[in-house]
């Protein structure tokens, strides 16, 4: 069983899979588990009933897919995956790749890499013409990280809290 309190210097192939109610709990656990994390998300246990909400939504929505990297029974990763229609692109539909985490025992083993590859394969399949994704401007490491697999900086995004 995977231990979270122990480096991790190996890891079996993850199975990725449609999230759980089961798994909100570790799901917040990992969103939490970063600075900007730590400021925005209320982890538990017990998880707040918002996250029970939205979850729920997710998971109803035919166009989501809230995808967790399961090893040996544990969680050790996530992402969202959204599927949107649109005009442009002569009416192509694009994979938004959103709330990506892996577990921080579990990072540098190659499973971001194993995540990403599922959710490329995932648009292609569901017919998406580009996929792309949000970072906060902050987050470095990631930004050269998703450079490393493919994806451009192309467009400059704005948010506006409600």
């Amino acid at each position: 069983m995977f231990d979270p309190a122990s480096p991790v210097t190996d890891m079996p192939d993850p199975v990725i899979r449609r999230a759980r109610h089961a798994d909100i709990q570790a799901i917040v656990d990992m969103l939490a588990d970063d600075p900007l994390g730590a400021t925005r998300e209320a982890a538990g246990p017990p998880a707040d009933p918002a996250y029970t909400v939205a979850f729920d939504a997710i998971d109803s929505d035919p166009n989501q897919f809230l995808a967790v990297a399961e090893c040996d029974g544990d969680i050790v990763g996530v992402l969202q995956l959204s599927f949107i229609p649109g005009l442009s692109r002569r009416g192509a539909w694009r994979g938004q790749i959103e709330s990506v985490r892996i577990h921080s025992k579990a990072r540098g083993l190659g499973l971001g890499q194993q995540l990403f590859d599922w959710a490329i394969h995932t648009c292609r399949s569901r017919g998406c013409s580009l996929v792309q994704l949000t970072t906060d401007k902050s987050r470095r490491d990631a930004h050269r990280y998703y450079e490393r697999l493919g994806f451009m900086a192309s467009h400059l995004g704005y948010k506006r809290d409600l």
